[in-house]
């Protein structure tokens, strides 16, 4: 039992773990990794039956995992240009793959909670396909509650993200990467209204 609370603490810090790729651009009181983890499985919840060949159970459990190791590795963002990643994608994934064998291993006898890690990583199933969508698209619906809310400064300069306007690398971030039906038409929904609440159209 004592292991089994030492790892639940340490999950705890996804609570903590501000997501950086809003604090990088300067967000007000950006988001924790936890609430981003809660934002993908609600998604998971209300869409899944939109999706083809979707399990709604497994796609909310594989979200909840989804992010995990991140308690103990940080959260890495994933920018739009290469040349602005501060960590190799491979490295990326070795970390925390290393940290989600160690973090569920009090939990995890038959490997159940790895596996859904692994299968969203691989990308090979309709339901992880599906659950990454949703990750994307949290991520959209997060920046434009935060254009919304004007929780930045959009006239000081930011080195971080100097090649796009507003929000709009978020979505460029996630256009390309899209794989689902449902996930695209999210994505125009958002993708929509977030270029009129900056009155023009989003650079991706």
């Amino acid at each position: 039992m004592a292991d089994e609370l030492d790892v639940l603490l340490e999950a705890l810090e996804l609570k903590d773990e501000r997501r950086t790729g809003w604090v990088l651009r300067g967000i007000d009181s950006p988001e924790s990794v936890a609430a981003h983890t809660w934002g993908v499985a609600t998604l998971c919840l209300c869409y899944a039956d939109r999706a083809d060949d979707v399990d709604r159970d497994r796609a909310v459990s594989m979200a909840l995992v989804h992010d995990l190791g991140e308690a103990r590795t940080g959260d890495v963002a994933t920018r739009a240009e290469d040349g602005k990643q501060r960590v190799d994608g491979e490295e990326k994934v070795a970390r925390e793959r290393d940290a989600i064998t160690d973090l569920l291993e009090p939990f995890d006898g038959d490997g159940e909670f790895r596996s859904l890690w692994q299968a969203y990583e691989a990308r090979e199933t309709p339901t992880a396909r599906f659950v990454k969508d949703m990750d994307l698209i949290d991520n959209c619906l997060q920046a434009l509650k935060y254009e919304r809310e004007e929780r930045y400064d959009e006239t000081g300069h930011n080195e971080a993200f100097d090649e796009y306007e507003n929000l709009d690398e978020f979505f460029a971030t996630a256009a390309p990467r899209l794989r689902t039906p449902v996930g695209e038409r999210l994505f125009e929904a958002i993708k929509a209204r977030y270029e009129r609440e900056i009155g023009r159209e989003c650079q991706l």
